[in-house]
Parts: C-alpha cells; structure tokens; sequence
C-alpha cells in the first residue's frame, strides 16, 4: 500500500475534526493510500499545532521519506506562511512528491513553485468525506492512478478575452498577498493569475486588487481566473464588478464556481501552465 503524509502547516485541528480525519483514513485506505500522520496537527493551548519550525520539519520529514508519494495538508487559517523559512528547497526540488493543500496553503504552494519550480496542487484532501466525497473519491484516485484527470478539468466562461495561456500562480487572495515584498512570492511575468477567497467583502477585496496593482501584477499578467469567493457570493456579489476598473480591458478574465472552498472545488496545479479557450 502506498503511503500518504498528512500535515498540518497551519492553524492546528479542533479536536472536533478527529471524526473527519478517522472517516478520512479509512477513504484513503479504501484508495490504496495508507496514512502517516505529522505529530502536529492538533492545536493545544494555543491556536497553532506546533512551532513554525516543528510544523515544517514535521513536512520535510515526509519529503525524506522514500515511501510517500503523496503529502496532503488538511488544515487552513493563518500560519502557513510561518514554516517558508525553515523548509529545504534544495530537497523538495529534487523530490518527485505532490504536495497538496488549499486556503491558507497558497503560501506554501507559491513558495514551492518559486523557490523550486516545481508544481503543487491547490485542493483540500478532506472534500473526501464530505456531501461530496463520492464523486471526489472517485476522481481523486483516477487521478492517482494515472486513468484520467477529471479532478484538474474544471468548467469556467469568459467575462473578457477569449484566450489565456501560462503557468498559474496565486490561489487564496489574502494567503498568497502575505508573499509580497519576500522571497517566496512568484514573478507574475505571464502568468495567469488565480484569485478566490473563502471570507472578505467588499472592502477588502478592494484592499487586495490595490495591492495587487501597486504590484504591477495586472501589468504582467496574461490572464485572471477567477475562482469562487464565498462570502460575497452568498451575499449576491460577484467579484469581476470590482476587479474590473483595476486592469486594462484587453486583459483576458475568466471565472470558474469549481475552484475554492466549495466542497464540490476541482483541483488546480499551481505552477503548470494551463491554457483556457473560449468554448
């Protein structure tokens, strides 16, 4: 059976989330997957699992280990930028590991592809056992198993453009902004910029597209995809409406409701290029 690391990089687990982790095991045995477990992934006296440094050697530790194939990070929140300094580029480049994690994750995602070049995957391992873990089962293990890639195929429509190709950066709007001004932030130079966010509103999306742009990253950019941004969109706002007098009219937008913190969310691999057509 081939084993699978489970980290926590950001905030550690309730204690509540213990049902979810055991129902989350027994999928993953049931896929061929056997769990090895980071020894910090619940939180004790404090909102964290372990220290910055704990929780990335607790990481490295699986990227020594020559019998997981896999890393899933089950957690989000607000720490995960805290491990970048004290993981080993050098060891994760030379790895042919797939780390894989959503939310606060897009730090630790944009920083393996920057300081590595090597690709990651924005999506959340514990849609397993939720409303939609049948379909998300079945396409996560045909996607393991080299039978298809429905997990990455996701649908989306065009706001403006008709055409967009490069290597994806980005993810969570407010976790991938934490990069900015460090190491670990990605050179935006024809990217096609990712953006979806779990809470916010109008405010502060606004804040962000500012940042953003006194980043020069409209300017670099080939293409925005917009993922979903739940908050807003429950209550009826759509974030194009805001995104838009920030860029130029020629710049391509696209807009997907798979990719997010939707329990139905497709997967992305953050740091391939991904080519996006008009249909």
């Amino acid at each position: 059976m081939e084993k699978a690391g489970i980290v926590c990089c950001s905030n550690g687990l309730q204690k509540s989330s213990q049902k979810d982790l055991q129902a989350l095991e027994l999928v993953l045995k049931g896929m061929g997957l056997e769990p090895v477990y980071s020894p910090y992934l619940y939180a004790q006296e404090h909102v964290w699992s372990g220290t910055a440094r704990q929780r990335a050697d607790a990481l490295m530790e699986f990227y020594r280990d020559e019998e997981i194939r896999q890393i899933f990070d089950v957690s989000g929140g607000d720490l995960a930028n805290g491990i970048l300094p004290y993981l080993d580029y050098a060891q994760i480049q030379e790895s042919d590991k797939c780390f894989w994690g959503y939310s606060d994750l897009t730090a630790v995602l944009n920083a393996i592809y920057t300081k590595t070049g090597r690709s990651s995957v924005l999506y959340q391992v514990r849609n397993l056992v939720y409303d939609q873990g049948e379909r998300q089962q079945k396409e996560l293990q045909a996607a393991l198993c080299g039978q298809e890639d429905t997990l990455f195929q996701f649908p989306y429509e065009f706001l403006q453009g008709e055409t967009m190709e490069g290597i994806v950066a980005g993810g969570n709007i407010r976790c991938f902004l934490k990069l900015a001004g460090t190491p670990y932030f990605p050179d935006l130079e024809g990217k096609i910029l990712l953006l979806e966010a779990l809470g916010g509103q109008e405010g502060q999306m606004l804040t962000y597209l500012s940042q953003l742009q006194q980043l020069g990253a409209f300017e670099k950019v080939r293409g925005i995809l917009l993922g979903t941004f739940t908050r807003m969109e429950s209550q009826g706002q759509l974030m194009y409406p805001l995104l838009k007098p920030f860029i130029s009219e020629l710049l391509p937008v696209a807009r997907t409701w798979m990719i997010g913190h939707g329990t139905d969310a497709k997967a992305i691999r953050v740091g391939e290029v991904y080519r996006l057509k008009k249909q």
